[in-house]
């Protein structure tokens, strides 16, 4: 899309009634409080080099026992 085609749309907050109950039920809703409670459910976790090589020397062990 064009800059000139982008210049002519309307923003969001334009095309949103703010006055409508949910617009105003959405003002209300405490999101920072939300998110700091619900953060640790969707934090990605940090894998070690050591949890990465789990699997494959598990399979490699299964393979070749007498090698480990």
């Amino acid at each position: 899309m064009s800059m000139t085609e982008d210049f002519f749309r309307n923003r969001l907050d334009q095309l949103i009634d703010l006055r409508h109950p949910l617009a105003v039920l959405a003002n209300r809703i405490p999101w920072q409080e939300i998110e700091a409670s619900l953060a640790h459910c969707f934090a990605r976790q940090v894998r070690t080099t050591a949890s990465l090589f789990c699997p494959f020397l598990r399979n490699a062990y299964k393979k070749f026992p007498s090698m480990c």
